[in-house]
């Protein structure tokens, strides 16, 4: 038997989808409340045939909002926007809320019910301690590719800016009710699982061909979805699928993040039509800037080139947003695009808790935790 083929199903144009993870929580405990399959329920008997679109995920706790194949980021905050209404036409009535982080701040994961579904049983059969504990939610982006050729050169160097994507949407400073010390806490929490984590640098696609097919017949993947790694090819799609991001808390925050990643990826999709050779760094780099960026967020001192040159990654970001601004324009995103530079300003999600839980601290507040998650509810709210 021959080694399997994964086809690519290319993209004719750049076009966008975005997953988008929250949860239900108890609007009077603040805790997670493991009632997705009701909502879904609810919100499926009023969908029309084209949406609203949310699926279940790991934990009856989470929703994901899916949207449809959109073209620009304008289209998926409208589409998204039209979904989470139909979501709170429901959870309002039943006394939930709606919230999206990297982690809840005080949830307990040995608390948590997991959605009935043989895939799932077979992820936590496997992966035991390290599957339970998944109590995480992020963002993944897709931006369609016009050939296969050009999937693993654009991924390969959409990891020099893993940092940047990380340090803006890191919001999950607290796990089990501790502040862990780092910005991201899911993303450290996430690569525990088989196949996730970091891609491997690949130089073409018969070698990732020749890594899925390993994986097929020793028995650690039953499928291409099994391969679950902060970014990733969707050969179904067409698409390059970033999965850096933790779960955003505002709409304009998700906004921000797509428009960069839609810009960077085509920004790169048209120096390979150009000609060039895209720079990557050493896979060790890559790996030590996933862990600073997780670590410090928007503080981090990242590598910026193979020759090991450090810059802040805030202020390597912002050469960049001057970069992409003519991308941003050629796909109607220049508005989202300068939402990116806010981000720093207003303070990112990781930020923004701790500040919530000391102002909490300093009033004498009977549980300072409750204040992070009020917050994260109302800005979630900004929808």
């Amino acid at each position: 038997m021959g080694r399997r083929s994964v086809e690519f199903n290319a993209s004719p144009r750049p076009t966008l989808g975005v997953e988008w993870e929250m949860v239900l929580v108890d609007a009077a405990s603040r805790d997670l409340a493991p009632r997705a399959a009701e909502v879904m329920a609810a919100v499926d008997r009023e969908a029309s045939a084209t949406g609203p679109r949310v699926t279940k995920e790991l934990l009856r706790n989470t929703l994901e909002v899916v949207t449809g194949v959109c073209d620009t980021v304008a289209e998926v905050a409208e589409d998204l926007t039209g979904t989470i209404s139909a979501i709170r036409r429901v959870t309002d009535p039943m006394g939930l809320q709606l919230m999206s982080a990297g982690t809840h701040p005080f949830g307990r994961w040995d608390e948590q019910l997991v959605t009935p579904d043989e895939r799932y049983a077979e992820l936590l059969e496997r992966t035991q301690w390290w599957g339970r504990q998944m109590l995480i939610w992020g963002v993944h982006v897709h931006v369609g590719v016009n050939s296969v050729h050009k999937v693993l050169p654009i991924l390969n160097t959409l990891l020099n800016h893993y940092p940047h994507l990380q340090a803006l949407s890191a919001s999950s400073p607290y796990w089990t009710g501790f502040d862990t010390g780092y910005a991201s806490n899911r993303a450290q929490m996430f690569q525990q699982l088989p196949t996730a984590g970091l891609p491997f640098q690949f130089g073409g696609w018969g070698e990732f061909e020749d890594y899925v097919d390993d994986m097929l017949v020793t028995g650690v993947i039953d499928g291409l979805s099994d391969v679950r790694w902060d970014i990733r090819p969707s050969p179904k799609f067409g698409t390059i699928e970033v999965r850096v991001c933790d779960g955003t808390p505002t709409l304009r925050e998700l906004r921000a993040v797509t428009a960069l990643i839609h810009c960077l990826v085509v920004h790169l999709d048209e120096r390979l039509e150009a000609g060039e050779d895209l720079p990557t760094l050493p896979p060790w780099h890559v790996q030590e800037n996933k862990w600073r960026a997780a670590r410090y967020g928007l503080d981090a001192e990242i590598i910026v080139d193979a020759a090991g040159r450090e810059r802040l990654v805030t202020d390597d970001l912002t050469e960049w947003l001057d970069r992409l601004e003519p991308v941003a324009r050629r796909l109607d995103c220049a508005e989202d695009l300068a939402l990116v530079a806010g981000i720093p300003q207003r303070g990112a999600s990781y930020q923004r808790q701790r500040a919530t839980f000391s102002r909490g601290c300093e009033r004498g507040a009977p549980n300072p935790l409750h204040d992070v998650v009020d917050s994260l509810v109302q800005e979630m709210r900004e929808v």
